[in-house]
């Protein structure tokens, strides 16, 4: 595992639970609206945490932590992510993965394994404005396959979108609430600018623009939450 960062303490990314954060290099998209630039382009100057480093830390945390969140960057681009995620299993942490979606097959290994208890997964955009809004093609089809995956309910997840206001409108809430109808869960939460994103001059959206595309998606989703107003 390459590991660019650890956040020893988060009661924020792993819902309910009290957690820690783990940050893997690299990623396949380069969304504009991105804040860990340097975690995406896998700049050679990162500094990174060994595997054994983290272990230690989490041996010395049970008991006092729940879980474990894994982000990126794409985790999911990390070969041995199994194998890993194993050893923190044995530790008696739950682990949450955060993910893009792109990589449906090593997904659906996590969870046929039962290797993750929770799963959050990003929708960039409605499926007609996808690649632009990440930058990225070629990857529809497999993130349609780990949407309809997780719908499956196998994994406790929930769906999540950045909004930015140069990305996303009404329309495109409507199409994105039709995609994932039924799903358990959608969190919005609101673009903020820092000196970390990968495109400068993007802008957040308004509260009640916000309240107005929960509404849209409520009509298909069992729960919408706003997260960071």
């Amino acid at each position: 595992m390459i590991i660019a960062g650890m956040q020893k303490l988060t009661l924020l990314d792993y819902p309910h639970k009290i957690a820690a954060t783990l940050f893997t290099l690299g990623c396949n998209f380069r969304c504009p609206f991105c804040h860990n630039a340097p975690l995406v382009t896998a700049a050679s100057d990162t500094p990174l945490i060994s595997e054994m480093e983290v272990l230690a830390f989490l041996e010395s945390r049970i008991g006092i932590l729940d879980g474990v969140c894994i982000t990126g960057g794409e985790p999911l681009m990390q070969k041995d992510i199994a194998s890993f995620i194993q050893k923190i299993k044995s530790l008696g942490f739950l682990v949450k993965l955060d993910t893009n979606g792109s990589f449906y097959s090593s997904l659906k290994a996590l969870i046929d394994d039962r290797l993750v208890d929770y799963v959050a997964m990003d929708i960039k955009n409605s499926p007609e404005k996808y690649e632009v809004t990440a930058a990225s093609s070629g990857m529809l089809s497999e993130i349609e396959k780990s949407v309809a995956l997780l719908l499956e309910g196998h994994v406790e997840y929930e769906f999540r979108t950045t909004v930015v206001k140069e990305f996303h409108t009404q329309r495109d809430f409507e199409s994105i609430g039709r995609w994932i109808k039924g799903a358990d869960l959608y969190v919005l939460q609101n673009f903020e600018d820092s000196e970390n994103v990968i495109q400068k001059g993007l802008s957040s959206v308004t509260k009640e623009t916000l309240v107005s595309y929960a509404n849209v998606l409520s009509e298909h989703v069992s729960r919408v939450e706003i997260r960071g107003v």
